[in-house]
């Protein structure tokens, strides 16, 4: 869980093009050009990993992919109409039958998970952004994609569990409020909205330089320092069992803040082009769960969700489809456990 991201692959590709009409969205098709701003720069071009200075910058090939077929404003016409379909129940078996593993497949059906056992599901899933590790999906298909998966963790969750999803917006031309879609296919599978963070991730003095024309009313753009963590909970705002916490005081004045100031983490460091910080996860962890509850995180990715569970003494269960992914949070965990021997490293799961 980034920001985690995990990667979309060819399995969720296929299944979201063919449920395709499960997500209406009406819109035309609009071209859209390349913005290169004028001077003697030369021009750059997104990278799979970002890039940090935006002068002179050709964003052609990110408006030219799936998620912005039928762009301009008739795409914030377009309501999202989700057919939720629910999948078979789970039965009650012991812990140690399907808790603390990592499983590489994906989460769109979590057959190994009982209905009703997880405490707290976190995830970051891929933003669509053309990054290395997501498919280039329409934004019905994305929307799916998030709807199928969404409804598998409502359905693993127990009453009065949480959701919280991290997720950022995406473009210029037009803006597109994932955040705002979000909402909506969420509480459409029958989420409760509790709440929002906003993650912000700096101030403004790193290489941030998208902001469109300079010192003039043409066209500046705003310069996005900030996520969003969204809160949702199953059927009650508040849990009816108790437990054990281990938030201090301090870190609960800090974490019931709506906004968390959060450095992000670097990708080369983690291996993954968007990682989650494992800070963010623990706060999060800390604040809504008991120690010993189940943690889940759907979008896996390198595993900084699983991660965090495992150092404050949770249970967890975490989901990718990228083996490459997989291994790389299984690696975290086993070099964690080296480190502390009360760290459960668990197991991986390859179908």
């Amino acid at each position: 869980m980034h920001s985690a991201r995990s990667d979309f692959g060819a399995g969720y590709s296929a299944r979201a093009r063919e449920e395709k009409n499960s997500l209406r969205i009406n819109a035309s098709s609009t071209g859209v050009a390349s913005v290169v701003q004028e001077g003697s720069r030369q021009g750059t071009q997104t990278s799979s990993f970002g890039v940090s200075r935006r002068e002179a910058h050709d964003a052609s090939a990110f408006y030219a992919r799936s998620l912005y077929e039928g762009g301009g404003a008739e795409l914030f016409a377009a309501v999202a109409h989700a057919t939720i379909e629910r999948r078979p129940s789970v039965e009650a078996k012991p812990l140690e039958e399907w808790a603390d593993r990592l499983y590489c497949q994906t989460s769109e059906d979590m057959w190994q998970i009982p209905d009703g056992s997880v405490a707290l599901a976190i995830t970051s899933p891929p933003y669509n952004a053309g990054k290395d590790y997501d498919e280039d999906l329409s934004l019905a298909d994305y929307l799916g994609l998030i709807s199928r998966v969404g409804a598998e963790v409502y359905r693993t969750l127990r009453p009065g569990g949480r959701y919280v999803v991290n997720i950022a917006n995406l473009g210029r031309k037009p803006y597109i409020p994932l955040h705002a879609y979000f909402y909506a296919c969420h509480m459409r599978i029958g989420f409760l909205p509790a709440g929002e963070v906003i993650w912000q991730k700096g101030r403004g003095a790193s290489g941030n330089c998208a902001w469109g024309s300079w010192m003039s009313a043409k066209a500046p753009r705003l310069r996005d320092l900030h996520e969003y963590l969204l809160v949702f909970v199953k059927d009650d705002f508040s849990r009816p069992d108790r437990g054990e916490s281990d938030i201090s005081r301090d870190e609960f004045m800090e974490a019931t803040l709506s906004v968390w100031e959060i450095p992000p983490e670097r990708a080369s460091r983690v291996g993954h082009p968007a990682p989650f910080p494992v800070e963010l996860a623990t706060r999060v962890v800390k604040l809504y769960t008991y120690v010993g509850d189940v943690v889940l995180d759907p979008f896996n990715g390198s595993g900084s969700t699983t991660l965090a569970a495992a150092l404050n003494g949770r249970h967890y269960v975490g989901y990718d489809i990228n083996p490459e992914y997989c291994a790389i949070a299984q690696r975290r965990l086993d070099e964690a456990q080296k480190e502390n021997a009360d760290v459960t490293a668990g197991h991986l799961f390859e179908n």
